[in-house]
């Protein structure tokens, strides 16, 4: 874990020069011991000069939020394809959510707000069109399988900025990378599975927190399930409504982390834990499996896996395809890359209109007048 190192004695402290010094120093005045700071930062894979500006973690949010993969989370499924109501979240609204929670619990226990942010904006760069259901066909038909958080760490390291990647700290790359665990637990035993930095752990917590209430508030809004179906003592110990709940798990977090020998401790309570577990298995049997939403989650297979299996056939297709949605030349990409895992990059970077559309254009016959 990063510590903090000894402040020096004020009257041997030189003046900031810059703006991103004053932010450091205010850094080390204000953020537990348990903080990363960012001027203790491991550094970029390619050292780049300081930003006179920004901390090494604002700079490395800006440059997630600038990329194209960000921007293309607009259009990806959280849990609905193609909703019609303009209220249900997207992959993008699921990430700013993400982001809110996790800078209130790094805010309330002085942990570093800007590294959580980075964390949080970057966490699901890597999700495929469909939802889970993108990441659960490319999984089978990839050689190497498929993962959304591998797949994140790869767009910042590799595919973003036309292959050359975002260049990020290695603390925000390691946040991202350990964000998630699918079906595994919220609080994993193995430490290699919890992030480096206690802001990546804490992004771990808010994913799981924003899921379990927003997911289920779109559930509600989309008739799937009523608000009566959730069991009871969920109810009575989460609250009524989407923000009573986030509330409610936020505030157990903080109450129920705990410093011990100058170690943070992140933690929920017994109680709140097994109240996340029961309701994570509510949405996956009630919601994420329930036949209005698998049967459409079907179809979405049936897109990436066609589309897969036509690209391997048609390399020239595929090059011209994959330039129009990076808007940049990945050429230099196939010296190093088995192309199978290049035609992954390129349907795992799709939004779910791209994908829909082409399917449409290769796979439906249209009239000649």
């Amino acid at each position: 874990m990063l510590r903090r190192a000894a402040p020096a004695p004020a009257e041997t402290s030189p003046a900031p020069a810059t703006i991103r010094e004053e932010i450091e120093a205010r850094e080390r005045q204000v953020l537990c011991p348990q903080a990363c700071l960012s001027s203790a930062t491991r550094g970029r894979r390619r050292p780049v000069a300081p930003c006179p500006i920004r901390t090494a973690f604002q700079r490395d949010r800006d440059r997630i939020v600038y990329s194209k993969a960000f921007r293309r989370l607009k259009h990806k499924t959280q849990v609905f394809l193609s909703p019609m109501g303009d209220h249900y979240r997207t992959r993008l609204t699921h990430t700013l959510e993400v982001s809110e929670i996790a800078r209130t619990i790094a805010r309330a226990l002085r942990l570093n707000e800007d590294l959580t942010e980075a964390i949080a904006m970057g966490h699901d760069l890597g999700h495929t069109p469909f939802g889970h259901a993108g990441e659960t066909v490319l999984n089978e038909i990839v050689p190497g399988g498929f993962s959304h958080c591998q797949q994140s760490l790869r767009v910042v390291d590799l595919l973003e900025n036309e292959g050359r990647g975002l260049n990020l700290t290695y603390e925000v790359r390691d946040g991202i990378l350990k964000h998630s665990k699918g079906f595994g637990e919220i609080i994993p035993q193995n430490l290699e599975e919890w992030a480096a930095t206690q802001e990546g752990r804490v992004m771990r917590l808010a994913d799981v927190i924003a899921y379990l209430s927003h997911d289920l508030d779109d559930a509600i809004r989309s008739g799937v399930i009523s608000a009566g179906d959730v069991p009871g003592h969920l109810t009575d110990l989460l609250g009524e409504g989407h923000s009573a709940r986030i509330t409610t798990m936020i505030r157990d977090v903080i109450e129920n982390t705990r410093v011990e020998d100058g170690e943070m401790h992140l933690g929920v309570s017994p109680e709140m834990y097994e109240a996340m577990l029961e309701l994570r298995k509510f949405l996956y049997d009630n919601v994420y499996r329930a036949a209005r939403v698998h049967g459409e989650f079907e179809k979405a297979r049936k897109i990436l896996r066609d589309l897969f299996e036509y690209f391997l056939d048609h390399p020239e297709a595929f090059r011209r395809e994959n330039r129009r949605l990076f808007e940049g030349d990945m050429d230099e990409l196939s010296e190093s890359e088995p192309y199978e895992r290049r035609v992954c990059d390129f349907l795992a970077g799709m939004t779910d209109r791209y994908a829909q559309n082409l399917y449409e254009k290769i796979f439906i016959p249209s009239p000649l007048v």
